[in-house]
Order: C-alpha cells, then sequence, then structure tokens
C-alpha cells in the first residue's frame, strides 16, 4: 500500500499550514474562546471558500469527494492551530451520517448548505450515565399520526449550542432510530457551556418535540450502526488532531530546550533530558502511524475490521498523547502550566480527545473484546 500522499493532499496541507499561522494564532484562539458563541463565524466562511467544509462530500451535493486521509489531514492542522470551529460535529460525524444514511432529499437539502457554511449540525446521541455505550440510548420516539414527537435528553453535545439542526438518537418499537431536528422547535432546550479546553458543548432536553415522518434518517431501527460508523469516522479524526498536536508540543518543547538556560548552558544540552525528547518524538511518530492505520480502515465496509483498528488507535494515542503532554509540561516547568502558553492549552486538548467518543481504557476493552472473539 502506497502511504505517500498525493499532489493534491499534499497542497491541502500546505494550504492548511499558511491558514493556521497567518490566521488563528495563539492569542487570538484564546479571545475567540472567550467569545459568546466561543468559535469565529469568520474562519467558518473561510473553511467553506477552501473547500475543506465539502470535502468528504459527494460532488452531486457540493462535495469534494474526498476520504478520512484528506479529514486526517485537515484535523492534524487543527490539532496543531487549537482550532475551536465545529468541524468535527458539523463536518465528519453529523454531517457523514447525513452523507451515508440520509435520503436523497434530505443529502440536497442538508450538504450543499454545509459546504457552503450556510449550516451547522451536531450529532445528539449520548446521554447522561450511558459512559460511552453508544446502544444504551433512554431517549424515546413516538408515533403521532404521521410523524413522531422525541422526549428524553442528551449530555455533551459537541457543537451543540452553534448547531441549526440536530440529529438525535430515539428508541421506537423497533430499535434505535434517527431524526433530523430543528434545533430551535418547539419543546427542544439548549444550554451550551465551555469546556476544560476551551471548546463548547451542550445539554439538550427534549420535551414532545414534533416532527415529520420526513425527519426519520436511515431505516426506522436501524441508527445503532450508522452512529457507531459516524463515531469511528470522529475517533479517526480526533486521533489525527491529537497526532498534530503531539507533534507541535514536540516542536515547542524543542525550542524551549534550546533557549532555556541553567548552569550557564542550555537545558537541551543535559543528557537525560536529551533522551526525554527523543522519547517524545518517537511517542508522536508511532501515534502518527496509528492515526493513518486508522484514516485508512474508516473507509472500510468490514464493521469488525474498522471498529478493531479504530478502538487500537484510540486506545494507544491515548496513551502516547499523555505521555507526550506531560512530560511537555514536565520539561517545560511552571511555565507548561500557565495560561499564557500554548503548552498547557494543547495539554488540555489531549486530555479531552481522550475522554471523547470513548477513553483509553475504554477502547482497550473493546479491542480486547474483539480480539477475544475473532
Amino acid at each position: 500500500m502506497d502511504f505517500n500522499y498525493t499532489d493534491e493532499q499534499n497542497a491541502l496541507r500546505d494550504t492548511l499550514t499558511r491558514f493556521i499561522a497567518k490566521d488563528y494564532g495563539f492569542e487570538q484562539r484564546r479571545a475567540l474562546a472567550k467569545s459568546a458563541e466561543g468559535f469565529s463565524r469568520a474562519h467558518w466562511k473561510q473553511f467553506a471558500e477552501l473547500g475543506l467544509l465539502a470535502l468528504p462530500f459527494h460532488e452531486d451535493f457540493g462535495g469534494m469527494n474526498g476520504n478520512a486521509v484528506d479529514t486526517m489531514l485537515v484535523m492534524e492542522a487543527f490539532g496543531r492551530g487549537l482550532v475551536l470551529e465545529p468541524y468535527l460535529a458539523t463536518v465528519v460525524v453529523a454531517g457523514g451520517l447525513i452523507r451515508d444514511a440520509g435520503s436523497a432529499a434530505q443529502k440536497e437539502a442538508i450538504l450543499p448548505a454545509v459546504a457552503g457554511g450556510e449550516l451547522m449540525l451536531a450529532l445528539a446521541h449520548y446521554e447522561s450515565g450511558a459512559r460511552y455505550e453508544v446502544s444504551r440510548v433512554d431517549t424515546a420516539a413516538k408515533a403521532d399520526g404521521s410523524g413522531w414527537k422525541l422526549s428524553g435528553a442528551k449530555a455533551v453535545v459537541l457543537g451543540g449550542g452553534a448547531s441549526d439542526k440536530l440529529l438525535v438518537s430515539a428508541g421506537t418499537g423497533k430499535g434505535l432510530s434517527l431524526f433530523l431536528v430543528d434545533a430551535k422547535a418547539p419543546g427542544v432546550t439548549v444550554r451550551s457551556y465551555m469546556t476544560q479546553d476551551g471548546g463548547r458543548a451542550a445539554e439538550i432536553a427534549l420535551s414532545n418535540v414534533a416532527v415529520g415522518a420526513d425527519a426519520l434518517v436511515g431505516p426506522e431501527g436501524g441508527a445503532l450502526p450508522l452512529v457507531e460508523r459516524a463515531l469511528d469516522y470522529g475517533i479517526a479524526a480526533l486521533c489525527a488532531e491529537a497526532v498534530g498536536i503531539m507533534a507541535a508540543l514536540d516542536e515547542a518543547t524543542l525550542e524551549y530546550l534550546k533557549t532555556r538556560k541553567q548552569f550557564g548552558q542550555p537545558i537541551g544540552r543535559f543528557q537525560a533530558l536529551q533522551h526525554r525528547m527523543v522519547d517524545m518524538v518517537i511517542a508522536t511518530e508511532q501515534a502518527r502511524s496509528m492515526a493513518m492505520m486508522a484514516a485508512v480502515k474508516a473507509d472500510s465496509p468490514d464493521a469488525a475490521e474498522r471498529r478493531r483498528a479504530i478502538s487500537a488507535a484510540k486506545a494507544y494515542i491515548g496513551q502516547q498523547a499523555r505521555f507526550v503532554g506531560q512530560q511537555a509540561v514536565q520539561l517545560h516547568g511552571g511555565m507548561g502550566v500557565v495560561d499564557e502558553l500554548n503548552v498547557s492549552h494543547w495539554f488540555k486538548r489531549l486530555t479531552l480527545i481522550d475522554l471523547t467518543f470513548g477513553n483509553t481504557d475504554h477502547h482497550l476493552g473493546l479491542f480486547s473484546d474483539m480480539l477475544l472473539a475473532a
């Protein structure tokens, strides 16, 4: 298998590198995190102009026919820049669900609007107490004439506060189903809040929310494999984001070791610190290989193979990201935890990545179970 990037992928990576360096400085990012929405609508429009919002969709719906490796390149760059815009929530996860499971009418109505930066989406699936169990959903959808009424509560909905449309999972008489719900529909209550890494999530309550028959996404009772696939795409993207952060931490730490002086010389001359720096770089490169594997397997038609690879990558990268983050903080000393330095923000983001869509222990358990069952 050829793991070299295509010319188009290299051009995409170069474009993203320039964008992060020019338009997404650390101080600008800190200010955005404290703003009312927690991100920049202007940046979102730039993403649309660059084709990033159209990347994973079919060209028939305004997309660019990109794959999971293309998404990996975007997320790796976004990790370096600590990008706050809800790309993962809107484009990768919820947008991916519409791409894979939506009807022709739903795709036509939603995907071009997402690609153009006019519509934001969020998957409202996890619930309080579910502990990453994808199949555990208490929200219910009851038939109401030709439509449905939804009631329940969703927790930690990524990008939920900014979303225009929600993809809500709910149980029906036939099993778990997905529904497209207007975020401002009567009966929908959204409470947005800042997460520890500066991002945004929301708690969403639904009280007899009425939707039409055309709101059903995919077959009734057939949502579980669709949600699992979308979350696997999301996990592959998070793995790439983590690698971008780890590489940025390596570079920042190496520069600090070259400039910080003790006993009349840069601390990078001390062999013990050189060894720790080398261990960080090795961990990052190993994580990069796992992220590439996750991206390649994310498009696999074999669900068991895909899930096994994704869980292995999430567990391994979670371990390596913690190591790299902790080493970077320790080698920076007290400066490694101050809010004014990007190191602490990278470390917090790595911590939240580990907790998103299943932490290291959860995916290590899933991987072990799948190996035993094979």
